[in-house]
Parts: C-alpha cells; sequence; structure tokens
C-alpha cells in the first residue's frame, strides 16, 4: 500500500477511526477511575450504571482523591469532537440545500475548533456547546432524512432523537439514577447512528428528497 493510497483510506474512514479512538480511551478512562457516584461515595471503580461520563473528567474523584482518568477521557472527547466535526462536514457535501449545508458545516468545523479547548480550565463548557452542536446537527440530518426514501435510517433518526430528549427530560426531573444509564444509551445510538448515516447515504439520497418536495407542490396548488 502506498503513501496516497493509505492515506485516502484515512480521509475515507477518518469518522471511524476518530469514534473508535474516542470509545477506546473514554473505556481506558473507566479503567482507572478511582470510585465514587451519586449513590455511593465510596463506591470503587467506575460502575456504568450509576457513574456519569462527566466523572471521568473531574481533577478529583467523587470519592475526594485524585482523579486519574481525566487525561485518557480528555483525549477521547478530543477525538470524539473531531469525528463528529468531521462527520457534519461531510455531511454537508451530501445536503443539495443550501441552507442545512452551511448550518452543518458551521456546526462541524465548530465542532473540531471547539476541540482544542477541551483539555483547558473551559472544557466542561466547551463539552457542552459541543453537545449542543452536534445536536442541532443531528435535527438538521434527520429533518432531511425523513424526506429521502432511506426507511431504516429515518426510524434510527427518531430513535436517536427521542432518546436525546427523553434524557433531558430525566435532567430536569431530576431522576439521577436512570439519567446515569440514558446518557450512555443516548451516546451509543448517536455513535450508531453517525456511522450508519455515514456510510449508507450518498447525496444523491438527499437529492432525490428534494425532488419528492417539489414534486409534490404542482399536486398541492
Amino acid at each position: 500500500m502506498n503513501r496516497l493510497t493509505f492515506m485516502q483510506m484515512i480521509k475515507k474512514h477518518s469518522v471511524l477511526i476518530c469514534i473508535s479512538l474516542s470509545v477506546s480511551f473514554i473505556i481506558i478512562a473507566t479503567f482507572v477511575y478511582p470510585g465514587g457516584s451519586i449513590s455511593d461515595q465510596n463506591s470503587t471503580g467506575f460502575d456504568w450504571t450509576k457513574n456519569f461520563i462527566s466523572n471521568l473528567f473531574q481533577i478529583k474523584a467523587v470519592n475526594g482523591v485524585d482523579n486519574p482518568s481525566r487525561v485518557w477521557a480528555i483525549i477521547g472527547m478530543a477525538f470524539h469532537s473531531v469525528g463528529y466535526g468531521v462527520f457534519f462536514i461531510n455531511m454537508a457535501k451530501k445536503m443539495s440545500n443550501r441552507h442545512s449545508s452551511i448550518v452543518l458545516k458551521i456546526v462541524g468545523f465548530t465542532d473540531i475548533i471547539f476541540n482544542f479547548l477541551i483539555a483547558t480550565p473551559l472544557h466542561d463548557i466547551m463539552i457542552s456547546i459541543s453537545s449542543t452542536l452536534s445536536l442541532v446537527g443531528l435535527f438538521y440530518i434527520t429533518v432531511f432524512t425523513l424526506k429521502t426514501r432511506l426507511h431504516l435510517l429515518k426510524i434510527s433518526c427518531i430513535i436517536c432523537m427521542l432518546t436525546f430528549y427523553y434524557t433531558l427530560y430525566l435532567y430536569g426531573s431530576g431522576d439521577w439514577g436512570l439519567l446515569a444509564i440514558m446518557q450512555k444509551v443516548s451516546l451509543i445510538s448517536s455513535i450508531l447512528l453517525i456511522l450508519g448515516l455515514e456510510y449508507f447515504t450518498q447525496k444523491e439520497d438527499f437529492k432525490q428528497g428534494d425532488q419528492n418536495r417539489q414534486n409534490a407542490r404542482p399536486l398541492q396548488q
């Protein structure tokens, strides 16, 4: 394999590579997390059903000791931001609607830019901004995916959005026990959706959606 072919392969699979690295570093972070959760401050290690991902980013673990998982979690989130950013830029190129394409490009580039601020003392704010932007981008993609003939991805988009909004509801209602679980469910569903959209959509799919809408207008007049 020559260098050009290798670089083309890296570019083609950059989203998958970044997300895989992100998940790997986050998992490493969970293994070195000292302990403590909202239900038991004296617990040992990271419990996927009781701890929040945000616990991994704190200087001190919930049990009060130094948190060695922080550096791994920050690296993981950096790859997460880059992967999502590249994904939104790729999706922007597939959109025939100019407005949605611009929005997705803004979301993508902003995600990547904020990636460099995650390792600073502003990392909590940057993670929140990055997550919010990703939600906006996924909302736009969902709207335009619903106009296509990609029925499985339509269902996946709806499930992902409903999962996210239910997670927000749990946060607002203060159901921390179920929220800790749904946080991971929401993250996994968004990752699977992004990989599905990355590999199983083409520019022609979204052109077809616009053509269907334009063909329907004369019938309504």
